[in-house]
């Protein structure tokens, strides 16, 4: 897949909420996951690694209220998009959230993402 197949299949996996099989479909053995600096899980090394991050953010969620995720906007082997979310986590309360994340593909694979929001 080029970068623009691999950026919508994403979104499309994306959109569906499954994440899981995102990441088990397009992701590289050796990603590279990169959060805000000081969060927790700021540096995300391989598959499982992101596997267990997005395990842990489920878990800390009680309510999806809702999503939108916005196509992707591709250059080279580069793709971003941006993503809306409401929830309500567990432990902090109800909180909208906007992010922009980017993604870098080699070789038919998401080998690093990025995201990047407000505090």
């Amino acid at each position: 897949m080029n970068t623009q197949e691999v950026a919508q299949k994403l979104v499309e996996f994306c959109r569906e909420g499954k994440n899981v099989d995102a990441i088990n479909e397009l992701y590289a053995d050796n990603i590279i996951s990169l959060e805000q600096p000081g969060v927790p899980m700021e540096r995300t090394e391989g598959k499982e690694g992101v596997l267990g991050k997005n395990y842990h953010w489920f878990e800390s969620v009680s309510d999806v209220h809702s999503v939108e995720i916005y196509d992707p906007v591709v250059t080279g082997n580069f793709f971003a998009t941006a993503m809306d979310m409401d929830v309500t986590y567990k432990n902090s309360g109800r909180m909208q959230m906007s992010e922009i994340a980017v993604y870098q593909v080699k070789d038919g694979k998401i080998v690093a993402e990025q995201f990047h929001y407000s505090m």
